[in-house]
């Protein structure tokens, strides 16, 4: 396949995977369970939910690494195992997809809170995200995709880590902001402006958005991510906030809502859309019509 970068450098839209967490639990995965321990006990299920959205024409399909960095496996007793789930997890989407999608290496958070606020360093969190992407970028990804992030520092450190391993890697860096009377802002304070200067300055090749709210919001934070920089943009949006009902829980915004504000982000430029929580093969397979809508209408 052409370069992953060489597609985003021509302005093409790339159509992302969905929920990977909402989407396994519905596969089968126990609450209060580690999602990334899949990848020694139960690797199939990988292969599935990649299937899943391979088959409905996702351009990156992304590993089942979000925390599998050693850091956060610690919590589960399982940061000696690091380097061989992430390498199972990419396996598992490289045999789906063989060469006709872009594997994407899913990195999020460390769950440990930096100095001075919390008793992390800067220099153990680069170190286990270091070890997390030479694992990745070792068993072949195309991309890394750090995600849901909160901390612009910590951020930094993964997007540092990746391109002190690959230069030439392509990184995707997003973080999940709230809506306040000020504006958009990340749990930690930092608006998108200074996300933006923060994410690319640090390295990043694409900058945005997951999480944390509906379509509608992500189409507001796009809007400010534009005004802020010309940087290429991925927006990956929930299916709405999650309710409880039945004892489940539901995210209601459809495929076909979902779709309509996917034009809105085409008209903005974004170079990745995708989903996450509660997206499903549906959703993706919504966002794959409206994106090539334009080519059907220039080849009639």
């Amino acid at each position: 396949m052409e370069p992953i970068a060489s597609r985003i450098a021509a302005g093409d839209t790339l159509v992302c995977d969905g929920a990977t967490g909402t989407m396994l639990f519905e596969l089968g995965l126990e609450p209060g369970s580690c999602p990334d321990e899949i990848a020694l006990s139960q690797p199939a299920m990988l292969e599935e939910l990649a299937e899943r959205y391979f088959a409905v024409g996702s351009d990156i399909v992304e590993t089942n690494t979000f925390g599998a960095s050693p850091l956060k496996l610690a919590q589960y007793e399982l940061d000696d195992r690091a380097e061989e789930i992430n390498r199972i997890a990419v396996e598992r989407v490289k045999a789906v997809v063989d060469g006709s999608a872009y594997v994407g290496g899913s990195v999020g958070p460390c769950g440990k809170i930096l100095q001075p606020y919390g008793d992390a360093s800067e220099s153990d969190v680069y170190e286990s995200f270091r070890r997390q992407v030479v694992a990745l970028i070792g068993a072949g990804v195309d991309c890394i995709l750090i995600e849901t992030m909160m901390d612009l520092t910590e951020t930094q450190l993964a997007i540092k880590a990746a391109k002190d391993c690959s230069p030439e890697m392509t990184v995707s860096a997003t973080m999940t902001f709230d809506a306040t009377p000020r504006g958009f802002y990340t749990i930690m304070g930092t608006d998108i402006a200074t996300a933006a200067a923060g994410l690319k300055d640090a390295g990043a090749d694409v900058i945005g958005s997951n999480c944390g709210n509906g379509v509608e919001k992500m189409v507001e934070i796009a809007r400010a991510f534009r005004q802020a920089t010309d940087h290429p943009l991925i927006i990956q949006s929930n299916a709405g906030l999650p309710e409880t009902e039945g004892g489940r829980v539901v995210y209601r915004e459809t495929p076909e809502f979902m779709a309509e504000r996917v034009k809105v982000l085409m008209e903005l430029g974004i170079s990745i859309v995708g989903g996450c929580c509660g997206t499903t093969p549906e959703h993706i397979s919504a966002f794959r019509e409206v994106v090539d809508s334009p080519l059907r209408s220039e080849q009639a």
